[in-house]
């Protein structure tokens, strides 16, 4: 296809402009306004991008809404490229598929969905393709857009049955230099503010090669990526695993484990809800105390981090922590035995965090010569054996408890064992 024609696909009719505190103006077409300012779409503006890092960073109240504009528009950038530089196997209507895809890949977020990963929860993807095969109107809106809506949906989920073609677009949306990773390490900085996310990501773009249907960059780049492997570990070390950020999650993460463990939700209750809708169960259910956690969560009234040591794999506490309603058990033991010290302490009031593990590898291929070599093999840092040592370094197991409860009684109990 004319090259001409493929970049109509991304520059011709692009009128609206939203202006954004990180990319500035955001363009987009009639059809892709449309899409924006669907309901489904604008739900995410009820949703926050980081959920409790606001009671620590107070700036980082942005939205999935934001974010997902940003990652169109980065999505879109990258497609520009992309076509200027005259890469092969992609055609208009993987084009608009890609930019809808990369528009609506949060749709099916609902409030705390990562701190429930190691649940049997459905995948954020899955339910932003049930939203769009249920919704007729969204599937329109899609439509209207030039993009092919099961296209769309099999760029958005991993799971789904995908073509050559499709892949290609789900590699650029999924990968280890995707428009998600550009705009949130970005956004999540510069809302916190703290220095630690920002990229160069117009150089990064500006590198970018299709080489043989994966996303690829100039040699001279490998250290902008290392730069953001960097700075994703500074920003899980200083923001998202901040310790008064994992308070809160582990006390929402508490919360909702008793209540499904004991009938109060089921993770249908969960799904399709925003903020606003989650800090309404504890009106729903009064006198059910583990939801109190979630109204001190919202008044910033956070458990203290009383007790923590490095991650030890296969170690006896990691080991009967690793089950989620297994580690209810292992805290309710804890609490009996502090409970005798502390007749004021409530059951739900002791909490073990443990990190899930992140990756800090890239599979990304860099042109070297004109031929594609790993980026371990080309980085003088980050070796595999590096990016493990990353991983490792931030993993910890804690406790969490109300401030007076002594930490040294509390983390001694738990390493000699829980026996009463």
């Amino acid at each position: 296809m004319e090259r001409r024609t493929l970049m109509a696909a991304v520059e011709d009719g692009f009128d609206h402009a939203f202006k954004d505190p990180l990319w500035k103006d955001i363009a987009l077409d009639d059809s892709f306004r449309s899409l924006y300012l669907h309901k489904a779409v604008q739900k995410l503006d009820r949703i926050r991008q980081n959920g409790p890092a606001c009671h620590i960073y107070p700036g980082a109240v942005h939205t999935r809404l934001a974010h997902s504009l940003g990652v169109y528009h980065v999505g879109r950038m990258i497609m520009q490229r992309l076509v200027s530089t005259g890469a092969e196997g992609l055609d208009v209507t993987g084009i608009r598929s890609f930019l809808a895809a990369c528009l609506l890949h949060d749709i099916g977020h609902f409030p705390y969905a990562h701190s429930l990963k190691e649940l049997s929860v459905r995948e954020h993807e899955e339910l932003a393709c049930q939203l769009i095969e249920e919704d007729r109107s969204l599937y329109d809106a899609i439509e209207e857009t030039g993009a092919h809506a099961g296209m769309v949906m099999a760029i958005i989920d991993g799971g789904r049955p995908a073509d050559d073609q499709c892949l290609v677009y789900r590699g650029i949306l999924s990968g280890a230099l995707d428009p998600d990773k550009l705009d949130y390490l970005n956004r999540d900085a510069f809302f916190a503010g703290v220095p630690y996310g920002l990229q160069d990501t117009g150089y990064i773009i500006s590198s970018m090669r299709l080489h043989e249907g994966r996303i690829a960059l100039e040699r001279d780049a490998v250290s902008s990526l290392e730069h953001l492997l960097f700075s994703k570990y500074l920003m899980y070390r200083n923001v998202y695993w901040h310790k008064g950020v994992r308070s809160a999650t582990c006390m929402i993460k508490k919360a909702l484990l008793e209540g499904l463990r004991d009938g109060v939700l089921s993770f249908d209750d969960l799904y399709f809800i925003d903020d606003f809708d989650f800090d309404r169960l504890p009106d729903r259910h009064p006198d059910y105390g583990p939801f109190s956690l979630i109204e001190r969560v919202a008044d910033s009234q956070l458990l203290s981090r009383i007790w923590s040591r490095p991650y030890r794999p296969g170690g006896r506490l990691e080991t009967a922590c690793a089950d989620l309603f297994d580690r209810l058990d292992v805290e309710q033991s804890l609490y009996r035995r502090l409970s005798r010290r502390y007749p004021q302490l409530r059951p739900y009031e002791v909490v073990i965090d443990i990190q899930e593990p992140i990756s800090f590898e890239s599979d990304t291929m860099i042109l070297v010569d004109g031929q594609a070599r790993p980026f371990t093999e080309v980085s003088t840092i980050f070796s595999s054996d590096v990016a493990r040592q990353f991983t490792s370094s931030l993993r910890t197991i804690a406790l969490y408890a109300p401030a007076y409860v002594d930490g040294d009684l509390a983390g001694g109990i738990v390493e000699d064992g829980l026996e009463d």
